[in-house]
């Protein structure tokens, strides 16, 4: 009698290389480098027909959501495979925290608000933003506001994409999740080292609210959960780009008569990358794969993606800024806009020390 197989598939599915080359083409056409650097210095970061396209054009926002909620059916994996691309685009739509972060909280609500809600984000004309800070963590301390008659008041900071958004999902003191309409919050947008995932603050003044679960933190951490699992692919899409542009700029620049790429100190740099890059790719997919089949070591898998892949797409930017020489220094020229998405992002959702000692945890690794 054969046995089921327990071990994750690494591996990409014919569906899934399908779905990779037909988000890439659309951001090929619609999301030019030069494009995403005129809108962030733009009032308007986020580019939302493209965000249409992704979403009603081709059903990507709900790719996490069971078909009888509203969604696609789909798993963490296909999610995974859409955020590699939009990494490798640094794409400025709320993707990953509207389809995926905000989605996995409400997945956790029961009732007819969280159904409601569910299929609005599913379908792409509602973005919905968790209102916990970027960098919080899966099981960490994040701030929350107060409930005072049915209405919310106080003030949160580093929220990712509010400004995109439509309806915010606010954690309380009382141990609650609420929804709460955008237009009926302060939202002030801050200082950003990533323009194309802006930050803002948002402020409540007896905001209205309508309760999703009392288990705001079960909630919350699974949104994290699901949003550190899911950003290792995004890295990984930034690292993977960074490292292919920079060698296709290395065998086409030329010093002293030859390819600036033959010159062996820089094929070691190189090489470096490439392993890092490799290692990224498996433990990216290892943490889609976890969440996708709802593994007992999901949390093992995450913590180990985050704890890798946040410090390998830093890298692999730098050195893409680095070895670009000059061109790479200007505002004209893409790398900067990698470079502050990897900054930016290995700080998001728990740093790779705060996912290392997490993951101490969990295997029972103590400290000499």
């Amino acid at each position: 009698m054969s046995q089921v197989s327990t071990e994750p598939d690494l591996l990409y599915t014919e569906e899934e290389e399908a779905l990779r080359a037909a988000v890439r083409d659309l951001l090929t056409d619609r999301c030019a480098a030069a494009d995403v650097i005129t809108r962030s210095e733009s009032g308007t970061p986020h580019d939302l027909e493209l965000w249409k396209a992704l979403t009603e054009g081709m059903g990507l926002a709900g790719l996490l959501v069971p078909e009888e909620r509203g969604g696609q059916g789909a798993t963490h994996r296909e999610a995974a495979v859409v955020l590699e691309e939009l990494g490798r685009a640094v794409a400025p739509v709320p993707y990953l925290t509207s389809a995926v972060v905000a989605t996995e909280a409400l997945l956790a609500c029961d009732g007819s608000v969280a159904d409601e809600l569910l299929a609005a984000l599913a379908s792409g004309r509602t973005v919905g933003v968790l209102a916990v800070a970027l960098n919080a963590g899966p099981g960490t301390a994040h701030r929350t506001v107060r409930l005072e008659n049915g209405s919310l008041h106080g003030e949160l900071t580093g929220i990712a994409d509010a400004a995109a958004a439509d309806v915010l999902l606010v954690p309380a003191e009382d141990g609650a999740l609420y929804a709460v309409a955008a237009d009926a919050v302060t939202v002030v947008p801050q200082v950003s080292l990533d323009q194309t995932r802006p930050l803002a603050r948002i402020g409540f003044d007896a905001a209205p609210a309508r309760p999703l679960t009392t288990d705001a933190a079960g909630a919350v951490r699974r949104a994290l959960r699901a949003g550190a699992g899911l950003l290792a692919s995004e890295q990984l899409g930034i690292a993977d780009h960074s490292l292919t542009e920079t060698v296709r700029y290395l065998k086409e620049r030329k010093q002293f008569n030859r390819p600036v790429g033959g010159f062996q100190a820089l094929k070691h740099r190189l090489a470096q990358v490439w392993l890092e890059v490799v290692g990224t790719r498996a433990a990216a997919r290892n943490a889609a794969d976890a969440l996708a089949t709802g593994s007992p070591d999901s949390d093992v898998a995450v913590a180990v993606a985050q704890a890798y892949a946040a410090p390998v797409a830093v890298h692999a930017a730098e050195e893409a800024l680095q070895l670009h020489g000059g061109i790479g220094m200007t505002w004209e020229h893409p790398a900067h806009l990698y470079l502050k998405r990897a900054k930016a992002d290995s700080i998001a959702y728990g740093t790779a020390g705060a996912h290392r000692e997490a993951l101490a945890g969990l295997v029972d690794l103590q400290a000499p």
